[in-house]
């Protein structure tokens, strides 16, 4: 057994560092989204933790006849639900709450660390793996109050509605990339054949009226199941007048693209939808269990889009806010350096590199390392946003709820004009991104 534990040791460490160590030979110099698609995979290893503690083991908690340490910790405040179905509720979003909280110290940390040390992405990652799983187990032994129902949930909240703006930059972002592309292949397909581009700029029109029609039929489906209320009514005019302001602020002036536009306006539908089910009056938000599967489903496919985004877009330096000096250093960092640079020296912990370390002082030096490794502070950062997102998502924003009654309805309010506050938010400020350049001709504003 010993000599078998062994060589399952050693062949899951090889594993491991295979898949998370360095993937490049000591000579090749990293570039600056080192690290980037391991932080996805560790947040992605996060969710799938988070879905086993919330609907796997709670009924074994409830359900066990034996008190000990570890089950008291995980009913901490719930026992003060008398339906088992809402204590299991209760305890798994407690169970999201510890492994999004453990995610959200990890990303903290690396945000801390990178700040400090450029290349602090790149290096260790079987190491943090391991660290990770273990303070996912630690957070295991932790009451539920105040850490996780009170201080991390409400921590969340905040940080979610900073997250609505941040996906709001990633979606035009990946709409004006959408739109260059396309419109990239037409010019090319016109010095090919003549008449031969014009599918793509149909179907970048086509994709906007998709997205257009969606939001059209979501209004009207608001307004069917969710305008009984008059504070609904009002969310949901204020979205379909805030929407129609976008689309002709970008169709009067040269800005911004139809189908950043349409996406926008899309997702500004999206919230709306969340913040009008946050409602705990029952007779403005019915069928409540029906409406939860479809936010989470909403909610996580928001999630995937982010962190596959983040993990393996080749714009996100610059849409982080790069600077522009660097742009060409992002350009050469994404690009294989042994090519043109054989003997680049190579910075960061590298294993088994003596070259790593300065000769004089045995100490590492950095002064070649790329400044956009220093961008890499966001890219956690906005992982760690991610995760509060997610963590809400899951628990739908921390609304209890059985037989299609919410236990605690307060919670459901804030929740409410958290969401539309920031989504109002999010509409004036893309508004004011497409008028600002013709109010003050001036100034630039690329």
């Amino acid at each position: 057994m010993t000599s078998a534990s062994f060589c399952l040791c050693s062949a899951l460490t090889s594993l491991m560092g295979a898949c998370c160590g360095n993937d490049k030979p000591n000579k090749i110099q990293p570039g600056a989204s080192s690290g980037r698609k391991r932080s996805v995979l560790l947040l992605c290893l996060a969710i799938a933790i988070a879905l086993v503690f919330q609907y796997v083991v709670p009924k074994y908690v409830v359900n066990m006849t034996i008190s000990n340490y570890v089950t008291s910790a995980w009913l901490d405040g719930c026992n003060d639900y008398e339906e088992d179905v809402l204590k299991q509720c209760c305890v798994g979003q407690a169970g999201v709450y510890r492994v999004t909280f453990s995610a959200l110290v990890f990303f903290v940390l690396a945000t801390v660390a990178v700040a400090c040390r450029r290349t602090a992405n790149r290096e260790a990652w079987p190491a943090k793996y391991i660290l990770f799983v273990f303070l996912v187990a630690a957070m295991c032994f932790i009451p539920n109050e105040p850490l996780f129902t009170s201080i991390f949930f409400n921590i969340a909240r905040g940080v979610v509605a900073v997250f609505i703006l941040f996906q709001q930059i990633i979606l035009v972002d990946i709409a004006h990339n959408w739109n260059d592309g396309w419109v990239e292949r037409s010019s090319e397909a016109e010095t090919e054949d003549s008449g031969s581009g014009q599918k793509w700029l149909t179907a970048i029109i086509v994709s906007a009226a998709f997205f257009f029609l969606t939001s059209v039929v979501g209004w009207g489906l608001l307004f069917s199941y969710f305008g009984g209320c008059a504070i609904n009514a009002f969310f949901i005019s204020m979205t379909l007048i805030l929407s129609l302001s976008v689309t002709i602020a970008q169709l009067t002036g040269n800005e911004g693209n139809l189908l950043a536009s349409s996406l926008v306006t899309a997702y500004a539908t999206m919230l709306c939808y969340f913040a009008v089910s946050q409602n705990p009056n029952t007779m403005c938000a019915p069928q409540l269990e029906s409406i939860s599967i479809v936010s989470i489903t909403i909610g996580m496919g928001l999630t995937i889009v982010t962190i596959g985004y983040v993990g393996w877009s080749a714009t996100i330096d610059s849409a982080l806010g790069a600077d522009d000096e660097n742009e060409d250093t992002i350009n050469r960092a994404a690009e294989p350096s042994s090519e043109e640079k054989p003997n680049a020296p190579v910075v960061g912990v590298i294993a088994n590199d003596k070259n790593s370390r300065d000769d004089q002082s045995g100490e590492e030096f950095q002064e070649d390392v790329p400044n956009t490794f220093g961008n890499n502070w966001k890219l956690n950062f906005s992982l760690a946003m991610v995760t509060c997102w997610f963590s809400m998502v899951l628990t739908g924003f921390g609304a209890i709820e059985a037989d299609g009654v919410v236990a605690n309805p307060q919670n459901g309010e804030v929740n409410m004009w958290i969401i539309i506050s920031s989504q109002w938010c999010t509409l004036l400020l893309y508004v004011w991104m497409l008028i600002a350049p013709r109010i003050f001709p001036d100034r630039d504003f690329s």
